[in-house]
């Protein structure tokens, strides 16, 4: 037998004597909940590379419900001591050999040694047990017995697309911290105005910057104007989103979401009883006395305000559809995605109403109207829910967990794409349709998510499924773990991108494409990778930001041209050229 063919059986023998002693083995003392968080890396990144790790040499044998080709892994991490661990995944015929009592009871059942794993780095090591403890947590809270769980749903990997994009520095916004990420610009905003193009950047610790040249100015310091602005604790908190009304050259109007402490004021959409809200998300509009000024003087009115659960899954975006023209049915109206605010598993009720709750949908309002319930702004006539007694008027799609952006092809398709932050297995783009259910709690890309399973995981879809939209691209979480909603290249700089979806994973900072016109309903269209070149140099973001998590986002301006910009360094790049990789950049992950 070959050394190729002996290989996966030596890891599997690994990982099978390995967990065995895991679970197996009987703790010296039960350990707080605070202790294992101190002792177990819980990053999401470090998390992430533990689960590919995992998946690479032992999810053959194991899984964390049942005893298998190896034993059940849940409560591992609880049930035997690190530093036992550590050794023993390093050099386990070093620690059966010395007579350890665990090591012996484990040789003696398996009968067979574990070879040392002396090639894993102590980090990759750290990376597994965060893992295997965080996945073993969620397994533990499982409210049932459900099997069949999928760790890897997604098995094929992302291909490269051999291009890569080129790179030019537009700027580097001003610090609103000492550390990374050293501005939260969250954001990118074009306007045509009466002088030409008009560039707007917006940190989520509560400033609007408008860009000019190579340099940025304050257009709006909104935490300044609202006393009960609450940026902390970060993340998803703080100045949310923000867009210009189309016609905001003629009536100075424009929009943002922002955070505040959730006894500020009374909600227009209010949790149940049974539910404490964290905060609140609150949208404003504003009215410029001088639609050209730089810098903002005039009125707000806040129009509505949104109780959350958590501080995270808020509100990702507000946008107007830029084709509409004045006389479409969809002209001035303002789109808000609304995440579910982190009670997907503890309240999957929230989110799982079929429209009768704002939560986990996208919702679309009339800011000129005033027929809403509390008279600020108005329902759309043809908003799919209003002839509905028992559903919200303001949802126009429900079933997201954390709709992150909002965009229209403008290069000629004109499609909608809504993309969502998965739980911890698939990343989603989506077509937007009026009326749909995408899934959320039950859904998560094209597999059953249970919320009273283990929410670390996903399972294969039922085979009378029916009732909700599936993603129209998609990526697990090998490759990434929270998707960067992009844009349909609508520009002429970069021939290249031409009908190209370009997205990417906010943390890890890759960058993907789809090809439009493969983006339909019924079919996932393949995902192709895209590399960096920046300074003349092949490259990854990881690099370029020198941050292991890059926080990427992306924009256009009113030309369709592309731009990237990152939290970690809080600089804007824009995308000047594409050319074909030589394959000697580095890959972000």
């Amino acid at each position: 037998m070959s050394k190729n063919v002996l290989r996966p059986l030596v890891l599997s023998a690994l990982c099978a004597i390995f967990l065995a002693a895991c679970s197996q083995s009987k703790s010296t003392e039960e350990s707080t909940e605070e202790q294992e968080e101190a002792t177990f890396v819980r990053d999401e990144l470090s998390v992430q590379h533990g689960q590919e790790l995992f998946n690479m040499y032992c999810a053959s044998c194991h899984n964390f419900d049942e005893n298998s080709i190896g034993p059940n892994l849940s409560g591992v991490t609880t049930e035997v001591e690190k530093e036992w661990l550590v050794s023993f995944i390093n050099n386990a015929p070093k620690v059966i050999d010395s007579g350890d009592d665990r090591a012996q009871e484990l040789f003696a059942t398996y009968k067979q040694y574990m070879p040392a794993f002396t090639m894993l780095e102590e980090e990759q090591i750290e990376h597994i047990l965060g893992f295997i403890h965080k996945f073993s947590q969620g397994q533990q809270r499982s409210q049932n017995s459900r099997s069949g769980g999928i760790l890897d749903p997604i098995k094929e990997k992302i291909p490269s697309s051999n291009l890569s994009l080129v790179l030019e520095k537009v700027l580097t916004l001003p610090s609103s911290a000492e550390e990374a990420p050293l501005a939260r610009i969250n954001k990118l905003q074009a306007i045509q105005g009466k002088s030409g193009e008009r560039l707007f950047v917006h940190d989520l610790r509560g400033k609007l910057f408008e860009i000019q040249g190579d340099s940025s100015v304050v257009y709006l310091d909104l935490a300044a104007k609202q006393p009960d602005f609450m940026e902390n604790p970060g993340y998803a908190t703080g100045f949310g989103s923000f867009d210009f009304h189309p016609e905001f050259e003629k009536n100075g109007l424009f929009y943002t979401s922002h955070t505040e402490p959730d006894s500020s004021a009374t909600a227009d959409f209010a949790l149940p009883d049974s539910i404490e809200a964290r905060l609140q998300w609150v949208v404003v509009e504003w009215k410029a006395d001088d639609p050209q000024a730089h810098t903002f003087s005039g009125t707000q009115r806040e129009l509505l305000r949104v109780e959350m659960y958590g501080t995270s899954h808020g509100m990702q975006e507000l946008t107007f559809n830029p084709l509409a023209k004045p006389g479409d049915t969809d002209y001035g109206l303002l789109y808000i995605s609304m995440g579910d605010g982190g009670s997907g598993i503890r309240y999957p009720f929230v989110s799982d109403n079929d429209a009768q709750r704002i939560w986990g949908s996208v919702i679309r309002i009339d800011p000129a109207g005033k027929n809403s319930a509390n008279g600020q702004y108005g329902i759309p006539k043809d908003n799919p829910f209003v002839n509905n007694p028992d559903a919200v008027d303001e949802v126009w799609a429900r079933g997201f967990r954390n709709p992150h952006r909002i965009s229209w092809d403008r290069s000629g398709s004109g499609k909608m794409f809504i993309s969502n932050i998965g739980q911890h297995s698939v990343e989603e783009v989506n077509l937007g349709i009026a009326g749909s259910d995408y899934g959320w709690p039950n859904r998560e890309g094209t597999f059953l998510f249970d919320p009273l399973a283990n929410p670390e995981i996903v399972y294969p879809l039922p085979e009378d499924d029916s009732g909700y939209v599936y993603p129209v691209a998609q990526y697990d979480h090998d490759e990434g773990n929270a998707i960067s909603g992009g844009f349909a290249y609508a520009g002429t700089e970069v021939p290249q991108l031409k009908g190209k979806y370009v997205f990417g994973d906010i943390p890890r900072g890759k960058v993907f494409y789809a090809e439009v016109d493969e983006m339909e309903l019924g079919q996932q269209a393949p995902v192709y990778s895209l590399g960096i070149e920046f300074d003349g140099q092949e490259t990854d973001l990881e690099t370029v930001t020198q941050n292991r998590r890059v926080d990427l986002r992306f924009g256009t301006d009113t030309k369709g041209e592309l731009y990237l910009f990152t939290k970690s360094n809080a600089t804007l790049y824009k995308v000047v050229g594409c050319k074909e990789s030589t394959g000697g950049g580095l890959e972000a992950g």
